[in-house]
């Protein structure tokens, strides 16, 4: 497929940070494949997180293509952009026509990158994450690369005002090696070992950060079991519940 609007758009992006001096660090992209498909899970504390995520496959020369919600393709702006960049929409109310349409996509050597948790993290740790990632790409036979990043929560997150043009952000973006997830294999099971690799990434990308909060009101983007005021996994679960 021609890709006549996505290389602008990164192109884009990168001149945009660059601007604001956001500190992106991309490491381990040695085990995104060159070629072939693969399947991206990133861990998600950001609604910028896809940008960053597909920054984190340009050292590989990828173009990754999202599965997102159906909603971001109908807004007015975000919808031709998504549709020219060839991401996926998703019905959650109807989505095995998507889920077709990725594992298609991965058959033909695409990498397609999903957040397996689905929401945000509010604790800006890994939450239960569901089994669709490991499913299709035991399906088209394909590796998955789990991915963690790190910072995106500070420009802007869920129940936080965003601030895109806060300026001098570092950013990290951190891919570990790949499964190779089997058809006859257990789903749950392997899904139980991506939430492992996801969670040990994010602590490696968290213990490298190079900032600490420089005041108290900043520790709300750090999870509490490393001091921050972030909700605990369990707050953070009730909060969803509530829809808050």
């Amino acid at each position: 497929m021609a890709d006549l609007v996505y290389p602008p758009v990164i192109m884009a992006a990168k001149l945009m940070f660059r601007v604001l001096d956001n500190r992106i660090r991309v490491e381990g992209t040695e085990h995104i494949p060159a070629t072939g498909g693969a399947v991206i899970a990133c861990n998600h504390v950001s609604y910028l997180d896809f940008i960053f995520c597909g920054l984190g496959a340009q050292p590989a020369k990828r173009l990754v293509r999202f599965m997102a919600k159906k909603e971001i393709f109908s807004n007015r702006v975000a919808g031709p952009l998504m549709r020219g960049m060839h991401h996926i929409s998703v019905d959650r109310g109807a989505g095995l026509a998507s889920y077709r349409e990725a594992v298609e996509r991965l058959k033909a050597g695409e990498v397609v990158g999903v957040f397996p948790e689905a929401t945000i993290s509010r604790s800006f740790t890994v939450k239960e994450i569901k089994s669709g990632a490991v499913r299709m790409a035991a399906e088209a036979g394909v590796p998955v690369v789990p991915m963690a990043l790190w910072g995106t929560q500070r420009l802007w997150t869920k129940g936080r005002p965003k601030d895109l043009t806060k300026r001098h952000v570092p950013i990290s973006i951190l891919a570990g090696e790949p499964m190779h997830p089997k058809a006859d294999e257990d789903a749950e099971v392997l899904s139980k070992d991506l939430r492992v690799r996801m969670s040990a990434l994010v602590e490696r990308v968290q213990a490298g950060y190079p900032e600490k909060p420089s005041t108290d009101d900043e520790r709300w983007w750090l999870p509490a079991h490393l001091g921050g005021t972030a909700p605990t996994p369990e707050e953070a679960t009730k909060l969803d519940r509530e829809g808050r």
